[in-house]
Formats: structure tokens, C-alpha cells, sequence
């Protein structure tokens, strides 16, 4: 009796342990943290407790942990010069044709789908896609979408039994929480840089419309973009998207699309065919003394003044007018120009909201009912 009780002990024990190992390295394996988007892809969500933290001075298991969801892009375009079309042109120069420009970047495998996660830039009036996993296995891919204002892109592949990331939670980051960033830079290979959380909700730098950017010193180079930042427990945290740079190489200012953003996108994206926005119809600008006393608008000391209204568009209809200083969108306050488009963005449209607004030197309520953001008219080729 005593040998079968050592026996079950033992048998629990292992079982146990191999269980622990499983879910904290390949979640998936279990079905553990799967949950459906509201466009109904099956995504991998990190528990609210992290479940391990790294050994000390060691970030190998959030390396490995991460990584095999991070592949490689590599895109070419046929590429004409300008005046190929020219007769003049021709005649000195003759027929020069076309050529083949190749481009780099980096994507995150986020569904067993097949769905990919990158950046609008590296995939942008390509004519092929061409992805590459960390077990060499390669894949065409096809887009689903992109959204320029944040500058993310869903690519779409057809493979068996791929690796697919686990999403963390953006919003719980702190300014020095420890990050990794991963990708292929300059094409040498996969690589992982560590650093910190710099900052958070970068906005302002003129990269994107919509910017709410975290910060991060972890070193970001050419070919990173469209990679992955991720937590100290191999978590996704954002999208590599951009460094400040005066030399072209890292100098430990790089940007990063919290995975908030980038899972709206893509549920906007897979299921509607684009990211639908609140839109009303204005010109704003930051507020200034000089904008200020130019509309009469003396008290006003923060906020954001409107320069212009379209005629006929959602906030002419509610009756604002230029001068108008709009303090806060549906109860949360705006202090500059990025936060009010933020806000209005993340409006329902056809769903009246409220908007507090200074005029003059008396506060006035409007009831705004949005309309749907137009999308951006962009040239598809760069």
C-alpha cells in the first residue's frame, strides 16, 4: 500500500511540473488563454497574474518564448522611372524598363489562423510578399488591410502549426519596465535587444495621425520595423515602428504601437475590411494666446481652438463654430490637438456625444453625433 501511495505522489508530482512547463512556455499547446476577437480570431491572451518571472540578468525564456512568432518580410515592387512613358525620353535614353526594388521588415504571427501583425510602411504598394519563419519555412502572403493612420498591416498566410504570439496587456506597462525588442535588422538574422520603457503615450512626432507611441531605449534598426516588443515574460506589448535617428542606426529613442491599438486595428480590419472612426468635421489647432485673442476667447487656458467648421459636416450641424475651444470629448479632457483626435476617433459613429466647449468667455455644451473618418487619399506606391 505504501508503494502504490509513493507511486501516485510521484505520478502527480510529474504530471504537475510537466503541466506548469507547458502553460508557461507554450500556452497554446493547452488552449490555455485563448480567446475570440470580436471579428473571430482565435488570439492567445496573457493571464492578469504573469505567470513566471525571468531569472535573474536572463531573459532566455521570454526569448524563446516570443520569438518563433516573429518573422521575416521581405517585399519587392516593380519600379519605373518617371518619365519612362516620355518619347523624348526615350529617344536619348531608349526603353529603360522596370526595376525590381526589394524592401525589409519584420511581422508578428498573432493567430493560428495565420494572421501577421506589421507596419503599414513595410508592406506598402508592394507587388509581392514573400515571410519567413525561424524554421525556415517561407510563405506568400497576401494583405488584408492596412490602416495608415496608424501605419499597421494584417498580412494573411497559409501554413500548418505556426507559432503564434501571446498578447499582454499595453495599458499595464510602466516607464521602466524592462522590454525586449525583436526582428531582423539590416537582414542579418533574427535578433533580440533588451532595454526599458522610456516613456509612454509619445504623441506629437509627426509619424502617424493617431500617435500614442511607448518609448523604449531597447535598440530598434532598419529591418526592425513591424517586429515585436515584448515583456520580460515573452508577452507582445507593441509593434517596432520608428527611431529617432540622425546617423540611420539606433541611437536608443525607438517607438513602438501599444498592442491595444494594433488588436482594435485588427479587428477592424478582418471584420469590416478597415478601422471605422468618429469623425466630425473640424480644423484644430493648438491652443495659443495669440489664436486666443484672435477668436476673443480670453479665459480659455487649455484646450484645443477650432479654426475652422465644415459646412453641412457633424459639428456644424450641432452648431459649433470657429473660436470654439473644445475642452473635453465625451467627458475626457483634451489638452492638445492629438488627444482631440484620439478622442473623436474612438467615438461611435451614429451615437451622440457630448462635447464641453469655451466660447467666448461662457462654457456651452454641444451634443455632437459623429460621422465616419474619410479615409486618407494616399498614393499607394512611395
Amino acid at each position: 500500500m505504501k508503494r502504490l501511495w509513493l507511486l501516485f505522489s510521484q505520478s502527480v508530482t510529474v504530471l504537475v511540473a510537466a503541466y506548469f512547463v507547458v502553460a508557461t512556455l507554450q500556452p497554446e499547446w493547452l488552449g490555455r488563454g485563448t480567446t475570440r476577437s470580436g471579428a473571430g480570431i482565435a488570439l492567445l491572451e496573457a493571464p492578469a497574474t504573469p505567470l513566471s518571472q525571468p531569472v535573474a540578468g536572463s531573459f532566455s525564456t521570454a526569448a524563446r518564448k516570443a520569438a518563433p512568432a516573429v518573422v521575416s518580410i521581405n517585399t519587392s515592387k516593380e519600379v519605373r522611372h518617371p518619365r519612362s512613358n516620355d518619347p523624348w525620353f526615350q529617344f536619348f535614353f531608349g526603353d529603360q524598363g522596370s526595376q525590381a526594388q526589394a524592401g525589409l521588415g519584420s511581422g508578428v504571427i498573432v493567430s493560428p489562423q495565420g494572421y501577421i501583425l506589421t507596419n503599414n510602411h513595410v508592406v506598402e504598394g508592394a507587388d509581392e510578399i514573400e515571410v519567413t519563419l525561424t524554421d525556415s519555412r517561407r510563405a506568400r502572403a497576401r494583405v488584408i488591410g492596412t490602416d495608415p493612420d496608424t501605419d499597421l498591416a494584417i498580412l494573411k498566410i497559409e501554413l500548418d502549426k505556426l507559432p503564434v504570439i501571446v498578447l499582454g496587456n499595453s495599458d499595464a506597462l510602466d516607464v521602466g519596465d524592462q522590454v525586449l525588442a525583436i526582428g531582423n535588422p539590416f537582414g542579418v538574422g533574427q535578433t533580440v535587444t533588451s532595454g526599458i520603457v522610456s516613456a509612454l503615450g509619445r504623441s506629437q512626432l509627426g509619424i502617424n495621425t493617431f500617435e500614442n507611441f511607448i518609448q523604449t531605449d531597447a535598440a530598434i534598426n532598419p529591418g526592425n520595423s513591424g517586429g515585436a516588443l515584448v515583456d520580460v515574460n515573452g508577452n507582445l506589448m507593441g509593434i517596432n515602428t520608428a527611431i529617432y535617428s540622425r546617423s540611420g542606426g539606433s541611437m536608443g529613442i525607438g517607438f513602438a504601437i501599444p498592442v491595444s491599438t494594433a488588436r482594435m486595428v485588427l479587428d477592424g480590419i478582418v471584420k469590416d475590411g478597415q478601422v471605422t472612426r468618429g469623425w466630425i468635421g473640424v480644423e484644430p489647432n493648438e491652443l495659443s494666446p495669440e489664436l486666443a485673442e484672435t477668436f476673443g476667447v480670453k479665459k480659455a487656458t487649455e484646450g484645443v481652438i477650432i479654426t475652422g467648421v465644415l459646412q453641412d459636416g457633424p459639428a456644424a450641424q450641432a452648431g459649433m463654430r470657429p473660436g470654439d475651444v473644445i475642452v473635453s470629448v465625451d467627458g475626457k479632457t483634451v489638452g492638445n490637438v492629438s488627444q482631440l483626435l484620439t478622442a473623436v476617433a474612438a467615438l461611435k459613429p451614429g451615437q451622440a456625444a457630448s462635447f464641453e466647449v469655451q466660447r467666448a468667455d461662457k462654457q456651452v455644451e454641444l451634443s455632437i453625433n459623429p460621422g465616419v473618418r474619410p479615409r486618407p487619399q494616399r498614393n499607394v506606391k512611395r
